[in-house]
């Protein structure tokens, strides 16, 4: 049972990754940077991202279902910092693709919820957890397709809220020119790329990320189930 629910959270994860990688490749494609699309990284198929990332693919996320019962895990897209730098709106909207990706499968699997409710094949469960989004009317296949979609819903709902964190490394930090005047992000760029400012930007994200997330996910969830006050 064990190894089925890792092999659930690893298929979960590798989709998660390759959408995200995938659409910050494809926007800075169209938006005038062919670096990822000529290293074949504007796909979705993942054996592309894994070769590109192996550590953090396939390694990193089997160690931490081992050790923490669940799983992380990163993937990269390569890009022109000189074209970034130039850029610095297009690089913003690049920054932008990957966590709306996430949105997007978190949309994706909370209208297979809904479909499944209105087919009776799922219900609102009593008491949520990152693996029971939804809960099956009956044992089988119904019960195996709730905790996959519970957990695409929920790995994709945490992705796409960290990568927004406006610090660096996280594409947040890259957002926030897009609200900046051209002088004013040329110093922020500036500023992001001081070194040992991207270590201490992800330790604080990962420190907020329990506060930050927790409201997101009662919204969604109350979004998910109208009226069912989850709290």
């Amino acid at each position: 049972m064990e190894l089925i629910l890792g092999i659930t959270w690893y298929i979960a994860l590798l989709v998660a990754l390759t959408f995200h990688e995938a659409a910050h490749s494809f926007v800075a494609w169209k938006l005038g940077d062919p670096t990822a699309y000529r290293q074949g990284q504007v796909t979705l198929d993942p054996i592309a991202h894994v070769k590109r990332e192996p550590f953090g693919t396939v390694i990193m996320p089997i160690l931490s279902f081992i050790f923490a019962g669940w799983m992380i895990g990163w993937a990269s897209a390569p890009y022109n910092p000189y074209w970034a730098r130039n850029n610095r709106r297009s690089a913003a909207l690049m920054a932008l693709a990957g966590p709306v990706a996430n949105l997007i499968l978190v949309i994706l699997a909370g209208l297979a919820i809904r479909a499944g409710i209105l087919l009776k094949v799922f219900h609102a469960p009593e008491s949520i957890t990152f693996e029971q989004v939804t809960e099956a009317a009956s044992p089988g296949f119904a019960n195996s397709a709730s905790v996959a979609i519970s957990i695409v819903f929920s790995l994709n709902l945490i992705l796409f809220v960290f990568n927004l964190i406006p610090l660096p490394p996280l594409d947040g930090s890259e957002v926030v020119s897009l609200f900046l005047s051209g002088s004013a992000a040329e110093r922020y760029a500036q500023l992001l790329h001081q070194p040992g400012f991207r270590i201490v930007g992800l330790v604080v994200a990962w420190q907020l990320m329990g506060t930050i997330l927790g409201p997101v996910r009662l919204l969604a969830l109350n979004t998910l189930y109208p009226g069912a006050g989850y709290h």
